[in-house]
Parts: structure tokens; sequence; C-alpha cells
């Protein structure tokens, strides 16, 4: 009887372990530290959307959005969710290394310009005259002569104060400088956090609505899953997706997982920027039309035009080159449908 049953569990632990095997590790980058606005891949993983597909996605905490892409070509990384702009810029050099996105939840990108009330700064032809800080490195920072260009302002005119990114807000209440460049999704909340009202007190000039119409972040893998695992790939978009769709319905059952996964966040804050994130950069005239997860090739090729000018990249990449809608569930799928709760 007692070796019956000894046989019985070796052959179900031997089952178990023969399903585990079967599981796909995808290692994941987050594009900086635990957000709200990330809590789409934690409700997939708390849902278990992964694992019906098949997959062990372990979610890590991210360094910013452009290293996501750095850090999926070192091979570190699998996936992860980070800007396209940066895909662009290292797919201009380094093709066959650049990751691919296969999924675009930031229809509308987050770059632009904040100053307070009172600065004297009313519309974007007064940023002449007057200082505006900036992080080196960052996407609206390097974008800024563009932003110019594009609208023909007097470059010469405009002071820029480079600056550590957490120094930009504090300086700016200060009144050290006139307008920060910044990520609206951070800078918002980085002033929420200073006891600051972002709406009341400060105007925004978003990049999208001065000729600078970029996408922005999105789910994005390695050309080496791509090749060697699509049916991974496709079961990622798939899990992300539903877990996208289920948390633009409710964004409490959102930040349970978010806080399930990392439960030192500030969840009222936390709550705020995920709904922020839909407000300003995932809900779009565009989205709705084509559905959450796609683009436009015409816009993604005016995207790479306008990349390759601020960056003075020595080649212009393809739109194909950059995204791929091979993976997309149906557009019947992909119809999210926003409610605030």
């Amino acid at each position: 009887m007692l070796a019956r049953v000894g046989a019985a569990l070796l052959g179900v632990a031997l089952f178990a372990g023969a399903a585990s095997a079967e599981e796909t590790t995808i290692k994941f980058t987050l594009g900086w530290k635990t957000q709200g606005s990330d809590a789409a891949f934690f409700y997939a993983k708390d849902n278990g959307y992964f694992k019906d597909e098949g997959l062990n996605v372990v979610i890590d905490q991210g360094e910013g959005s452009g290293a996501t892409v750095t850090r999926i070509m070192s091979g570190a990384y699998d996936a992860g969710f980070g800007d396209v702009n940066a895909i662009i810029q290292n797919a201009a050099t380094r093709p066959q290394d650049a990751p691919v996105m296969v999924y675009m939840i930031w229809n509308q990108p987050p770059f632009a310009i904040v100053t307070r009330n009172g600065s004297g700064i009313n519309s974007i032809r007064d940023f002449e005259g007057h200082t505006l800080g900036g992080a080196q490195g960052t996407p609206t920072t390097r974008l800024l002569p563009v932003f110019v260009q594009k609208n023909k302002l007097e470059s010469e005119k405009i002071k820029i104060s480079n600056m550590a990114p957490n120094l930009q807000e504090p300086m700016l209440i200060k009144g050290d400088i006139d307008a920060a460049l910044v990520f609206n999704i951070t800078s918002y909340f980085n002033l929420v956090l200073n006891r600051q009202d972002p709406d009341k007190d400060y105007k925004w000039f978003s990049f999208g609505d001065y000729g600078m119409d970029l996408y922005s972040n999105g789910v994005m893998v390695s050309r080496k899953l791509l090749a060697s695992n699509p049916k991974a790939v496709a079961g990622l978009v798939r899990a992300i997706n539903k877990g996208l769709i289920a948390v633009a319905r409710d964004q409490n059952a959102g930040m349970k997982a978010a806080v399930n996964y990392d439960n030192l966040i500030n969840v009222d804050v936390e709550k705020r920027r995920l709904q922020y994130s839909f407000d300003k950069l995932i809900v779009s005239a565009e989205m709705k039309d084509i559905g959450v997860g796609d683009i436009r090739d015409d816009r993604m090729a005016r995207n790479i035009g306008i990349i390759v000018e601020g960056y003075q990249l020595a080649r212009t990449p393809t739109p194909s080159e950059i995204f791929t809608r091979e993976f997309l569930p149906p557009r019947g799928e992909r119809e999210l449908t926003y409610i605030t709760n």
C-alpha cells in the first residue's frame, strides 16, 4: 500500500516538474520604479494570464524608459516596458540588436514643458527670454531643438539650465527656473508629492500639441525572443492586453495587484498616476479607432523622422523595423473602455 502511495506521489511530482519545465521564463523590465501606471502587468501576473499562456514572467523594476532598450539589448532582459523613441535611436545604428515594439500603450507622448502660473510664460512664444531647466540626455531636453525649430522660436533667446532630474520640480517651485523640460506623468506627481497643485498652479505645454506627434511607451521584446519563440511573444501580448483591458475598467483591482508586487507604494498617489496614464497617454481618438496596442504606420514614419532629425541619426529606420503588429490580438479583443473608479 505504502509503495503504491509513494509511486503515485512520485508520479504527481514528475508530472508537476514536467508541467513547470514547459513554462517559458521571460525576464521583463519595467520602465521605472513601481508605479500605478504599471498595474496591467501586475494584474496579468496575479490573475494567471501569463501562466495561462505557458509563461513565467519575472517582473523587475526599471531604470528609465530609455534604459529598457539597453537592458534588452544587453541580453539581461527578454522584454520590457519602454520608450519606442529609444528603439528608433538604437535601430539607426544597430538594427540587428535593437528590440522591437509589439504592443503600443502610451499612444500620446509624455514629453512636456511645465511652468508656474505667474512666471510670465503664457504661450510657447514666451519661452524666449526665460530659463528652462532640463536634465541632460532625457528625451524632452534632447528634443527641445526640434520643438524650437518646428515652432519657429528663436533658440538663442531661450536659456537652458542643466540639472539632475530630481532637482527640476524643487527648482521650479523655488523660482530658480522659469519652466522645466519633463516627462508629464513623472513631473505631475513629483509636484503632488511636494504639496503643489499641478492643475491649478501650473501650465503644461505638451510636445504632442506643438508639432511633435510622437508615440511613446509600450511593450518591446528582444529580436532573439522574436526569432526563437514567437509563440511566447504572442502569449505575452495577449496576457498584457487582457490585463490592460481589465484595469481600464477597474483601477482598484489594478492597484491591489500593484500593492501585491510592492507594498511600499503610496496607493493614493499611484492610483491617480494610473488614471492619469489613461487620461493623458493611453486614451486618444486614434486608440479608439484602431484599438489599444496598435499604431498607424504613417504616423510612426513621421515619428521616426522627428527622432532622426532631433538626434541627428545617420540612418532612418523603417516603421517595420520598429514595430510589428504580428502578435496583436484581433481588433475586437483590443477594445479598451476606460471607466474612472
